[in-house]
């Protein structure tokens, strides 16, 4: 079973991850391109980050960035490679999408790469109602960038609707 936590401050395993996550974006495009965040850049006011333990180790991770009031970006997903295919992204993004519909968020955005390794991050997030749109916030476009987004079921707007 997938077990989901905030983290509030790096771990030396939480860094090998994403030293890892550094290593296979960059192998994927050039380093203007990478848009994935450091880990001294993920422990800043308006992220929040979540790690995913399996089988009693770090198994992934995912950043929830603020944008505004009512919009949010998911940055740095990540999964182990041991643990890929059991469910792990999947707990990732739920926790994510949860969080920012309890948020309040409107709108949630993305961006990931367009090289073949990134197909299965492609793929879970369009089947989560993510779709392809242009850049966003301060990205501009890029050949090596997917950018989506997915409108959010939010608490107020259910309220507002009762």
């Amino acid at each position: 079973m997938v077990k989901i936590e905030v983290l509030t401050a790096p771990t030396a395993p939480f860094a090998a991850l994403v030293e890892t996550h550094a290593d296979f974006c960059d192998r994927t495009a050039p380093p203007e391109s990478c848009h994935r965040l450091p880990v001294s850049a993920l422990f800043v006011p308006g992220i929040t980050v979540w790690t995913a333990e399996l089988d009693g180790r770090l198994a992934g991770m995912g950043a929830l960035k603020q944008l505004s009031e009512t919009e949010g970006e998911i940055k740095s997903m990540h999964t182990a490679a041991f643990a890929r295919g059991r469910g792990v992204a999947r707990a990732l993004l739920d926790t994510l999408l949860q969080e920012a519909s309890a948020r309040g968020y409107a709108g949630l955005w993305l961006e990931t790469g367009t090289h073949d390794d990134f197909a299965p991050a492609r793929a879970l997030y369009a089947a989560y109602g993510f779709t392809e749109t242009g850049p966003f916030g301060n990205y501009v476009f890029d050949p090596h960038s997917v950018f989506m987004t997915r409108a959010l079921d939010t608490a107020a707007a259910r309220e507002s609707t009762t």
